[in-house]
C-alpha cells in the first residue's frame, strides 16, 4: 500500500508539476524560439455561429475594427443550423464584406468549420468564436509568427473580462494554462491551442475533421507534417468568463470528453521513437492529466489503508480528507472563494472531478460532436 500510494503521489505532482519544470529545463537548455515578422498574406476568418443573435453583432463590429487589409482578409460566419435572427444579422453586413455560409443542419461546431473551409481563400485560416473579442492588431500578431518555417498553427493567449467590458483577474486554471503553453512553445510545440482563437497554414488544414475537436486536432495534423503549435502573447483573445459554476462543469466535461475521443483517435502520437520530445508532452499533458483522478482514488484508498496501522497516515488523512471538504464547502457556496488557499482545492478537485464524469461517459460509449456555445 505504500508503494502504491507513493507512485499515485508522484504521478499526480509530476502531471501538474514535473512535467512543467521538465519543459522549463529543455527550454533553456535547448530553445526553440519563434521567428517573428510582420506580414501580410491572404487570410480566411472563420467565426463559427450558433443562435448567436445576441452576440454577433457586437462580433462583427470588433472584426470591421481589425486592421488588417480588407482586400486581404475573407470574413465567413459558418451559421451551425441557427434558428434565430442570427443569419438575418449576418446577412446586414454583407456590403462590408462579411460573407456567409448556412448549414442547412445542425451537425456541430467542428462540421461548421469544415464547410466553411470549403470556401476559403486564404493561405492562413484563423478561427474564432462569436463569445471572443479581438484587439485591433490581433490578426497581424497571430499571422506574423506564420514567417517561421516550422509554424504549423498558432494559439492566441485567453483573457477574462468582466462584464463592464474591462479586463479582469483571470481564473486560476487560465493562467496555469497560459502558462503551460508558455514553456511548451519555447521547449517545443504545444499539445493544444486556445479554441477560440487560433490560427493554421491552409495545408495543415486538409483533411480537416467535421466530428473532432479542431483545436486539439489542428496541433496533431502540424505535427504529422513535421510543424510545430505555438502560443503568442500578443495574440490575445477576450471573454468573459462563466459567472455559473456548474455550468463551467458542464463546459469542462464536454471539452475533455471531446479531448478524449480525439486521442483515442490518434494513439499514434505516444511513439516515442517517431514523434520524440512530442510523444512525451502527448502523454503528460494530456493521457496522464487526464488519468490524475484515477491516481487520486488509489492515493486516499491507500492512505485510508494505512491509517489504520500507522498515527502519521491518519493525520496525512485528516489533511487529505480536509482538502476534498474545503473544496465540498466551495462548491456548495456557489461563489468562488478569494483566498488562494480556498481557491486552489475548488479548482483541483472541480476539474477532476470533471475529468472523471467525462471518462464515465467515454467508456459508456458517449461522444461530444454536437456543439452548445456557452453563455457568458
Amino acid at each position: 500500500m505504500e508503494l502504491v500510494f507513493a507512485v499515485s503521489l508522484l504521478l499526480i505532482v509530476h502531471a501538474y508539476f514535473g512535467y512543467p519544470l521538465s519543459l522549463k529545463v529543455l527550454g533553456r537548455v535547448r530553445p526553440k524560439p519563434v521567428i517573428r515578422r510582420y506580414c501580410q498574406p491572404p487570410v480566411t476568418l472563420i467565426i463559427a455561429a450558433c443562435n448567436e443573435e445576441r452576440r454577433i453583432g457586437e462580433k462583427l463590429e470588433n472584426t470591421l475594427a481589425l486592421d488588417y487589409p480588407r482586400e486581404k482578409l475573407q470574413v465567413i460566419v459558418t451559421s451551425d443550423g441557427s434558428s434565430d435572427g442570427t443569419n438575418a444579422i449576418v446577412r446586414g453586413y454583407a456590403a462590408q464584406g462579411i460573407g456567409l455560409h448556412v448549414c442547412p443542419e445542425r451537425k456541430g461546431k467542428e462540421n461548421a468549420q469544415k464547410e466553411a473551409l470549403e470556401k476559403a481563400t486564404g493561405e492562413i485560416v484563423v478561427f474564432s468564436d462569436v463569445s471572443t473579442m479581438l484587439d485591433p492588431q490581433g490578426i497581424s500578431e497571430i499571422v506574423a509568427n506564420f514567417a517561421d518555417p516550422s509554424v504549423g498553427c498558432v494559439s492566441s493567449v485567453d483573457r477574462v473580462i468582466g462584464r463592464d467590458g474591462k479586463p479582469c483577474g483571470e481564473g486560476f486554471y487560465v493562467r496555469y494554462e497560459m502558462w503551460l503553453r508558455k514553456l511548451e512553445s519555447r521547449a517545443n510545440s504545444l499539445v493544444g491551442l486556445s479554441g477560440s482563437f487560433f490560427a493554421a497554414r491552409r495545408e495543415v488544414c486538409r483533411g480537416f475533421s467535421g466530428d473532432m475537436q479542431s483545436d486539439f486536432r489542428m496541433v496533431l495534423a502540424s505535427n504529422r507534417m513535421g510543424l510545430r503549435g505555438v502560443s503568442d502573447p500578443a495574440a490575445v483573445g477576450y471573454y468573459r468568463d462563466i459567472s455559473d459554476g456548474r455550468r463551467e462543469f458542464d463546459r469542462k466535461v464536454r471539452t475533455v470528453l471531446r479531448g478524449l475521443t480525439v486521442m483515442f483517435h490518434n494513439l499514434e502520437f505516444l511513439n516515442l521513437f517517431r514523434y520524440g520530445l512530442f510523444s512525451y508532452q502527448y502523454f503528460c499533458h494530456k493521457l496522464l492529466r487526464w488519468l490524475v483522478p484515477l491516481f487520486l482514488a488509489t492515493a486516499l484508498t491507500a492512505n485510508a489503508a494505512l491509517s489504520l496501522k500507522s498515527t502519521g497516515y491518519a493525520a496525512l488523512l485528516a489533511v487529505h480528507c480536509g482538502f476534498y471538504g474545503i473544496a465540498a464547502v466551495g462548491w456548495w457556496a456557489n461563489s468562488l472563494p478569494r483566498g488562494v488557499v480556498l481557491k486552489v482545492p475548488l479548482y483541483f478537485v472541480t476539474v477532476n472531478a470533471a475529468i472523471a464524469v467525462a471518462w464515465w461517459r467515454f467508456i459508456s460509449g458517449k461522444r461530444m460532436v454536437m456543439w452548445s456555445p456557452s453563455q457568458r
